[in-house]
């Protein structure tokens, strides 16, 4: 299969929507792309990071937001239009709309075949993607007109772009980004984070503390901010996770006019070798091990032997890595707090925009209800979701693991306190009543959650669109539940998807095309397509509620 610049009807219609000209001519509306400089200098790089950290940094929840907010320095020479793109598209947006603004050169990647051959989805391909063909922006005297030329790069990306070798190296069909050592200089504001499960984000931030801060887009155009973890599968360098840094190019061969426009030439990427921070140190580990067998690498530093995250983390960090664990988890719970406020917009846009509350619901699921298109990936929210967990998750596993650090005098824990269970369990309630997320019932009632209360009932929140506002809450007090206009069927089908709601891995490679009945019958396991029988355990606070009642009871 190859993925070229046709992505369909949607793809077409979403970028009509993002640019808004479907009917006035963009050229007399906008400033032409000339381009001046024939490759982007140490300055202009630095000139994108803090681009991207404005972004990153502001308080808005969509690109088009964000274009239009005072963190977008170029906001006023922009035509009045819309910037509504979603996760794989921004990368490419945000670099390309950059290069535009500053008279630089840009190239991407126009048609890429999967390793698959002509069968099944490119974005998920097995032994990931080459490209086969490449596009630039064309140096002419006069410009060339820089939103439709956006439109064209924005309708042409998929996250399939990303799915490519990390060794390929071809002079020709070059791959637009590289593998980036792992270490501050290289992971950078503008450096993408690729999830091979399906999901793009852009990193804005790295904490001197290692935490690296993201944000992306959403097909509901909501933006959401959160960091790398360990939803993010590290792979083989056939897949090209996680970071991928944008390969530097050259234009050659141009003419230069008097007014220091280029004129002509061919775009040159740089071969990998001459790339000072290129390294396949994300796959083979530390020592090095052939890309061949990556499962097996080990991750060393300092003579301590750890696994990828924490190597990752103790690599980009400022000093020696340590954890502050009450500092932890409040910015857990504050990094929560933005996934379930960005969850509460793109659920208010399915009800709003997509009313698909009010429709029945199809026959079958969609063929993968992770990596579909048409309504179900504009209105539904099981990736998201998927991600929401994986943070409770990995929040819950983190502070056990705080605790068994303590309990082993790990030096990495830098904890001066008497008791760290109570005091991480102040931290998670006082950071829970701060974040109180609400919704109306069909009745025009409002509901108050707090964090903790998401936590309880975590695995009861609906993805379906089609599905009541109160079971996209999970609600399941009768109170509560009862301005649910839902019938028997589409009860059927909620309880049906039970499985579903308790996986929190990502299976795009499963067919999940099932009919209630063949739902309800299982079997279940990631490879069914169905769900996984139960839930994993998520409710930290009572956890912790125990070890403070038991050394309470001690003293």
């Amino acid at each position: 299969m190859r993925l070229s610049k046709a992505r369909g009807a949607l793809a077409v219609l979403c970028v009509v929507i993002l640019f808004g000209w479907s009917v006035v001519p963009v050229s007399a509306a906008t400033s032409p792309w000339r381009i001046t400089k024939d490759h982007w200098s140490a300055s202009d790089e630095k000139g994108f990071e803090e681009f991207v950290t404005r972004l990153g940094a502001e308080d808005c929840w969509s690109i088009d937001a964000c274009m239009k907010s005072p963190a977008n320095p170029y906001r006023h020479t922009d035509p009045k239009t819309a910037f509504m793109i979603d996760c794989a598209d921004v990368p490419y947006f945000l670099r390309g709309y950059y290069a535009w603004k500053n008279g630089l050169p840009f190239a991407w990647q126009s048609t890429m075949q999967s390793s698959d051959g002509p069968r099944g989805d490119i974005r998920y391909s097995s032994g990931g993607n080459v490209v086969v063909g490449r596009s630039a922006v064309p140096a002419t005297a006069s410009g060339v007109s820089a939103v439709p030329l956006l439109f064209e790069i924005v309708n042409t990306v998929s996250t399939a772009m990303y799915r490519r070798n990390a060794m390929s190296d071809s002079r020709t069909m070059f791959t637009d980004t590289y593998s980036p050592r792992l270490d501050r200089a290289a992971i950078k504001p503008g450096t993408i984070a690729y999830d091979v499960n399906g999901h793009v984000a852009i990193v804005w931030r790295v904490e001197p503390g290692g935490r690296i801060l993201i944000f992306s887009s959403h097909p509901d155009h909501t933006l959401s901010r959160s960091f790398i973890g360990r939803e993010f599968l590290r792979t083989g360098p056939e897949l090209g996770s996680i970071f991928q840094n944008w390969r530097p190019i050259t234009l050659v061969g141009a003419k230069r006019m008097t007014n220091g426009t280029l004129v002509g030439g061919r775009i040159v990427g740089t071969p990998n070798a001459d790339i000072p921070d290129f390294s396949l140190e994300q796959y083979v580990g530390n020592p090095p091990v052939n890309p061949t067998i990556w499962g097996m690498a080990k991750f060393v530093k300092d003579n301590e032997e750890m696994d990828f995250y924490t190597y990752l983390r103790s690599s980009v960090s400022m000093g020696e890595l340590e954890y502050h664990p009450v500092d932890e988890v409040r910015a857990m719970m504050q990094t929560l707090c933005n996934d379930i406020h960005s969850r509460k917009q793109a659920i208010e846009i399915s009800r709003n925009e997509g009313r698909t509350h009010l429709m029945s619901p199809p026959a079958k699921m969609p063929r993968n209800i992770y990596g579909t298109d048409g309504v179900w990936e504009l209105y539904s929210t099981p990736s998201r979701d998927a991600r929401l967990k994986t943070a409770f998750k990995e929040m819950h596993d983190q502070i056990r693991e705080f605790v068994r650090m303590k309990e082993t005098d790990a030096p990495r824990l830098n904890y001066a306190g008497s008791d760290l269970p109570g005091d991480m369990l102040k931290a998670y309630n006082e950071e829970s009543a701060a974040c109180v997320t609400d919704y109306k019932t069909t009745n025009g009632r409002r509901i108050s959650l707090t964090i903790d209360d998401i936590s309880r009932r975590l695995f009861k929140l609906s993805f379906d669109p089609y599905q009541c506002i109160e079971r996209r809450w999970g609600a399941t007090d009768p109170t509560e539940l009862a301005s649910c206009p839902d019938g028997p069927a589409k009860t059927r089908w909620y309880e049906a998807q039970q499985p579903l709601r308790n996986q929190i891995d990502r299976t795009y490679d499963v067919e999940m095309e099932y009919t209630v009945d063949q739902l309800e019958r299982g079997p279940y396991g990631l490879e069914s397509g169905r769900g996984v029988a139960t839930a994993p355990e998520v409710d930290v606070k009572s956890w912790l509620e125990s070890l403070t009642a038991r050394a309470s009871a001690m003293n």
